[in-house]
C-alpha cells in the first residue's frame, strides 16, 4: 500500500508544497489498479474514496484537496477558502494558506506555478485544447504578480514519441503562434506526434516567464508509475496538488 510521490526539482519557497502522485499503491483494481484518485472514470466510487483519504493520511494535508470539474477548458478560478466544491474550472490560483489546488491528469499536462515570494500558487489541466486556448496565459493573467517573479513547473504528462494529433491540431497551433511549428513531427499523410511539453514551454516563454522546471516523463510508456488514457482507455487518474503550507 505503500504510496510513490513525483516532487518538483525547482527552488520554490520553502511554504510551497508541491508533487504529483503515481498508480502505485491504493485500493483501485482491475483497470484502475492502485491509487486511482478520479471520481468519474467508472471504478468503484468506494475504491476512490478511500485512496483519497489515503492519500491525506499518508501526505498529512491540512485540509481535503479542491478537485475541480474539469472540462478542457481555459476557466481559472480563485479558491479562497476549504470549503470550495463543484467548481467547473481547468485552473485554480489562491493565496490562502492551506487551501489545495488539485487537477486529475492521466496524459494530460499538469502545469504547476508559483511566484518567488511564495505569496502564490496555481495549478493548471492542460490538455492540448487546454494550450490552444489559453489556459496557461489565462492563469498567468489572474496572477497578481509579475510574470516574470513566477516560475512553472510541467509534471508528468505523455511523451513526445506517444501523443499523436491530427494535422488539424498542428495546424491551429501554428496559426496561433508560428513557433509552435517545432512541436510537431509529422508522423504520417495527416498525423503528428506532438510535443506538448514543448508547446506549454513556447506558450510560458511567449509570456515571460523564465523559470520553467520538469517536463521529463511519459505517461503512455511508464505503465508501472502512471495512468494513460491513451495508451488504455478506461483508466484511473493520478493527481497533482499544491499548496501553501502553514
Amino acid at each position: 500500500m505503500s504510496l510513490e510521490y513525483i516532487a518538483p526539482d525547482w527552488p520554490a519557497s520553502k511554504n510551497i508544497r508541491c508533487l504529483t502522485t503515481t498508480r502505485k499503491g491504493g485500493f483501485s483494481r482491475n483497470l484502475y489498479k492502485g491509487l486511482n484518485l478520479g471520481m468519474r472514470v467508472n471504478d468503484d466510487i468506494k475504491h476512490v474514496q478511500e485512496n483519497r483519504q489515503l492519500l491525506k493520511h499518508d501526505l498529512n494535508l491540512p485540509n481535503d484537496p479542491i478537485w475541480l470539474d474539469q472540462v478542457h477548458g481555459s476557466q481559472v478560478i480563485q479558491l479562497l477558502d476549504t470549503k470550495t466544491k463543484n467548481l467547473s474550472a481547468d485552473a485554480a490560483y489562491t493565496k490562502e494558506v492551506g487551501v489545495i489546488c488539485a487537477v486529475l491528469t492521466a496524459d494530460c499536462l499538469p502545469v504547476v506555478f508559483c511566484d518567488q515570494s511564495g505569496s502564490y500558487v496555481a495549478l493548471a489541466h492542460a490538455g492540448w485544447r487546454g494550450l490552444l486556448n489559453g489556459v496557461l496565459e489565462n492563469t498567468l493573467q489572474a496572477l497578481p504578480v509579475d510574470n516574470v517573479d513566477i516560475m512553472c513547473w510541467l509534471g508528468p504528462a505523455i511523451g513526445p514519441n506517444k501523443f499523436e494529433v491530427g494535422e488539424e491540431v498542428s495546424e491551429q497551433f501554428v496559426a496561433k503562434d508560428v513557433a509552435h511549428g517545432n512541436s510537431f513531427r509529422v508522423q504520417s499523410d495527416s498525423k503528428y506526434l506532438a510535443n506538448i511539453y514543448r508547446l506549454a514551454k513556447n506558450i510560458l516563454s511567449s509570456n515571460g516567464v523564465k523559470n520553467i522546471y520538469g517536463g521529463e516523463y511519459c505517461t503512455y510508456t511508464q505503465e508501472n508509475s502512471f495512468f494513460s488514457y491513451r495508451r488504455d482507455g478506461q483508466t484511473g487518474r493520478m493527481a497533482t496538488l499544491i499548496w501553501k503550507k502553514y
